[in-house]
């Protein structure tokens, strides 16, 4: 018969009531009385009952995460980050990876709302998740506005645009196209795009951008895209992409096209994820502070739970930093 309460609290020659506090960490319990107590769980074999905890705490200490795909090495760096930043919290992390489907992530968000979790991060676009703006339960989006009261924590967009057109200007090149996901999406990326066109603006020259639908699963569709843009700017100097994965597909396709990298071509991504800077060391790059975007997102969240920062519409911007490698 599986153990109980009254049988640990018999082991270690104390009341049952001890016994709660010591697992639901209730009131002051000496240091030798939690020793005692544990030891005597250890002895026959008693596990705790995390749900019935959970109901009495009024707390699961679980924490929700929502990503698109944890193929992309920003999504997937970033999920391990949070996850080990959750539990050094004191939390566990229910991952949820959506593949963009938005019939997965309405799921997806109705069972972790089921399963009273205390919080969640989300990293996929607001589609299908219909009713953020009608609940209470806290919540903390990485780099996508889902609702005009959702906190969004994220890199310094405008910023890293900005850096990377510079480095590419810098570099001799006057025709630079970019290339980024659909400017329909709402979320924070969207400034790359934005300090792209101003500095080519302000520099007196033109500004392309070619859109890639489904930019983090489709690669059939990205390579299409890529392989327009070679066919209709064969003048083409450099290119900055919104991702690293993106630069990755450009640089492939010069290759076959016989263009030298950075001779003829330079290109610049954006994310610098220690995957992609361990497999491809020589893209330039714009890398973000996962660890610190990570950081941010738990402890915002956490700060909504204990109820010392209410639900708002901050924004936390991160800069970014210049990895300066062989494709410029």
């Amino acid at each position: 018969m599986k153990p109980k309460i009254q049988d640990v609290a018999k082991a270690a020659g104390v009341s049952p009531t001890t016994v709660s506090r010591v697992l639901n960490n209730r009131g002051y319990i000496s240091e030798e009385m939690k020793k005692k107590v544990y030891t005597a769980m250890e002895q026959i074999n008693y596990i705790p009952n995390d749900l019935a905890r959970s109901l009495y705490n009024k707390r699961s200490y679980i924490i929700g995460l929502i990503v698109p795909t944890t193929k992309n090495p920003f999504f997937g760096e970033l999920t391990a980050d949070i996850e080990n930043y959750c539990s050094e919290q004191g939390y566990k992390a229910l991952i949820c990876n959506s593949l963009n489907n938005a019939d997965k992530e309405k799921q997806y968000w109705e069972m972790l709302r089921r399963n009273q979790v205390d919080g969640v991060i989300v990293c996929t676009y607001n589609r299908g998740l219909l009713d953020y703006d009608q609940h209470n339960l806290p919540t903390v989006a990485i780099d996508h506005y889902l609702s005009k009261d959702i906190p969004v924590v994220g890199s310094n967009n405008y910023q890293g645009g900005q850096l990377a057109v510079q480095e590419l200007l810098d570099a001799g090149c006057k025709k630079i196209i970019h290339l980024n996901g659909p400017g329909e999406l709402q979320t924070p990326a969207n400034l790359r795009r934005k300090a792209y066109e101003d500095v080519m603006e302000n520099n007196g020259l033109p500004h392309i951008t070619y859109e890639i639908p489904e930019e983090f699963i489709e690669g059939k569709e990205k390579t299409k895209v890529i392989k327009r843009m070679f066919d209709e700017h064969p003048d083409l100097e450099g290119v900055f992409a919104s991702d690293d994965m993106i630069a990755l597909t450009v640089i492939r396709e010069a290759e076959k096209r016989k263009i030298s990298i950075p001779e003829q071509l330079k290109v610049i991504g954006y994310d610098g994820t220690e995957t992609i800077r361990t497999i491809f060391p020589a893209l330039s790059t714009l890398r973000q502070p996962i660890t610190s975007i990570a950081e941010s997102a738990v402890s915002l969240l956490i700060q909504q739970m204990d109820g010392t920062k209410p639900i708002s519409k901050d924004e936390i911007r991160h800069d970014v930093i210049l990895h300066k490698g062989k494709t410029i």
